[in-house]
């Protein structure tokens, strides 16, 4: 019989319940406790799946092998480091933490313990599955536009740590790094950067919670041509020499990216598998994010409000 892995979810909140059910219906997990700071909803989350609520934390990392961290954002370090420093496998929702001297730390910690570190950035099992990045090409520049309406999660932190973060990590995937020029401007629930690179080549992000509908589209420009994703719609236009669309629905990345990225965590654990999106990919989207934040800060502090206002 295959051995399962014994696993605490962190959190009972919209995503918190999101996890525990991949894990409760993974035939590679026993999801054995859940622990919120609202014990009645861990309570019923646990009874939800046949768990054990625990009444602190430090009794559930002690109980599982490896925990998923599905807490508010500022949470996110404090947690992990206990749970890695008590020697369990960690799968922390994104951001990895809030800044790049705390997602060191984690690094080392699980360096140091052997353990697998993984962060939610889901989206890059979405395009692993589509064939993307395109092998042996590489993209002029890329353009992301995240916006949807108030959803009430993620405004501890501002929406570029809550959504642009994803796209900063696509991104690093398409192997941009160090940008040598960082613009940016917005506010913490509207943000616009652009990020210049030594060889020219450019990618610009949008994020808001501000819109009436949700738009979730990334654009690649290549030498032979452009192609355009759009995750809302499931649309794809491609005008290069690649291969041609995928087929949306045979995509059970697309599907469930949240099922694939923690089914990737288990096979981690358990197989030795590669990890797909791990501490130090997590770092570097924390460290443009700062950056981005710091660049709009800096033009907030020295123009008027009419002044850095965006349509």
């Amino acid at each position: 019989m295959e051995r399962k892995l014994k696993t605490g979810v962190v959190g009972a909140g919209v995503f918190g319940a999101f996890h525990a059910g991949k894990h409760a219906a993974s035939p590679r997990a026993d999801l054995s406790g859940i622990w919120d700071i609202d014990a009645d909803r861990a309570a019923a989350l646990a009874d939800r799946h046949g768990a054990r609520r625990h009444y602190n934390l430090e009794t559930l990392i002690n109980e599982v092998e490896a925990v998923t961290i599905a807490t508010p954002a500022p949470s996110h370090f404090e947690i992990a480091r206990q749970a890695l420093a008590a020697g369990r496998h960690v799968y922390v929702e994104k951001p990895l933490a809030m800044t790049v001297e705390e997602a060191d730390i984690l690094i080392a910690l699980a360096e140091r313990r052997h353990l697998v570190l993984q962060v939610g950035h889901q989206e890059r099992f979405v395009l692993a599955a589509m064939g993307a990045p395109r092998p042996g090409a590489a993209p002029r520049n890329l353009q992301f536009s995240r916006c949807g309406p108030p959803s009430g999660r993620g405004e501890d932190v501002s929406v570029v740590f809550d959504l642009m973060i994803h796209d900063l990590d696509i991104a690093r995937l398409f192997g941009f790094s160090a940008p040598v020029k960082v613009a940016a401007c917005g506010d913490r629930h509207e943000t616009v950067a652009t990020l210049t690179f030594d060889d020219g080549r450019q990618c610009s992000f949008m994020a808001s919670r501000r819109t009436q509908s949700r738009r979730r589209v990334l654009k690649a420009d290549y030498d032979d041509g452009a192609i355009e994703i759009d995750f809302v719609n499931r649309t794809f236009s491609n005008s290069t020499s690649a291969a041609a669309a995928p087929e949306f629905e045979n995509l059970s990345a697309f599907a469930d990216p949240l099922g694939a990225s923690v089914d990737a965590f288990f096979a981690s654990v358990l197989d030795g598998a590669a990890t797909m999106v791990d501490g130090k990919a997590g770092r570097g989207a924390i460290e443009w994010a700062s950056l981005i934040e710091t660049s709009r800060e800096k033009l907030n502090a020295a123009s008027p409000a009419f002044d850095r206002m965006i349509a």
